[in-house]
């Protein structure tokens, strides 16, 4: 990967950057391309001064062109100079050299190659996907209809990234490993499942305010409200056991997820540590949205840089200690 493509890597991948650096470097640069891809998308898609036929356009065009069906160029110069004010300049840049992106993927396996389309293909859908249902400036609040197109678009957009993740890293890290792959793969899936419903709950004002409710419909009308109720942060102790529901669904997931980090083997101490921190911080970020304000518009609920700091650090001082490790996941202890 060039040099400027690695420091878009850092520039774009915010906290993601520090499990990418500890990564393996014989899985790093195929992660790193397809996160790298898949923001490009992700910002495509969420350039809100662009039409939504336009954006669905740049999509269909952005997923051609990395699958290999479309052969000319993509250029969205004009998408990037369509960015909202205080957009990351460094997305602006990623939209300039994607061409450059796409080109590296000629550089990588078949297999790896496969699976890099296969997870962008299934990213890209599920952003197409929620542009249609939830796209529509005109259309006010709409939110999904029940629980299952909500965990179908946590997978689309995320548990297919714990998929391709098992893929990559069980055929370049520990082929010969002994594991169950079919419960492996599942609890990877999971993991990605887990940590993409803790931003949806995270989320949830923000969202709402941009037309999206992520809460199944059919379950808001059994507790006798509406998405529209939701606007309204008075209502949020009729809504609580809805989303405490919810937030016990996330944890379901990420405990696979855990369960998932500690089926590696104990030789792979960076991916553990790669997979350790996202559900740490997943977890921690859960203790946070049962405690708090979750309705609040004003104010976003999110894990402090010091206590991620603390949570890197206890990992890798416990990481060689089995039974020091375990006790870092603590599901729930204030319950």
């Amino acid at each position: 990967m060039s040099p400027e493509l690695q420091n878009l890597l850092r520039d774009t991948s915010r906290s993601f950057y520090l499990t990418l650096r500890v990564l393996p470097h014989s899985v790093r640069a195929q992660i790193g391309l397809a996160y790298l891809l898949a923001r490009a998308t992700d910002t495509v898609a969420d350039t809100e001064l662009i039409p939504v036929a336009d954006r669905l356009r740049a999509l269909d065009e952005l997923r051609a062109r990395i699958l290999g069906q479309r052969t000319s160029p993509v250029d969205f110069s004009g998408l990037a100079a369509s960015q909202a004010p205080g957009a990351a300049e460094a997305e602006r840049r990623l939209l300039g050299r994607l061409e450059e992106a796409i080109g590296r993927l000629a550089e990588l396996s078949a297999a790896d190659h496969a699976d890099v389309c296969r997870v962008l293909e299934t990213i890209t859908g599920g952003q197409i996907l929620d542009l249609e249902r939830f796209g529509d400036p005109q259309g006010g609040l709409r939110a999904l209809a029940t629980g299952e197109e909500l965990e179908d678009y946590t997978y689309r957009v995320a548990g297919c990234v714990g998929e391709f993740w098992t893929r990559i890293t069980r055929r370049h890290c520990f082929p010969a490993a002994d594991l169950n792959d079919g419960t492996f793969l599942e609890d990877g899936i999971r993991l990605g499942k887990g940590l993409q419903l803790v931003n949806i709950l995270r989320d949830l004002p923000r969202d709402l305010r941009s037309g999206r409710c992520y809460l199944p419909r059919a379950e808001l009308a059994e507790s006798g409200m509406k998405p529209e109720d939701l606007l309204d942060s008075a209502h949020e102790w009729k809504v609580r056991p809805l989303y405490d529901r919810w937030c016990a669904r996330a944890l379901d997931h990420l405990t696979a997820g855990w369960r998932y980090t500690n089926r590696l083997p104990g030789d792979q101490w960076r991916l553990r540590l790669a997979c350790a921190w996202p559900v740490l911080l997943g977890v921690r970020t859960l203790e946070k949205l049962r405690s708090g304000e979750f309705l609040e518009s004003s104010r976003r609920i999110k894990v402090s840089r010091p206590e991620v700091r603390s949570i890197l650090f206890r990992s890798v001082v416990r990481l060689p200690f089995r039974g020091s490790w375990q006790r870092l996941f603590p599901a729930f202890p204030n319950s």
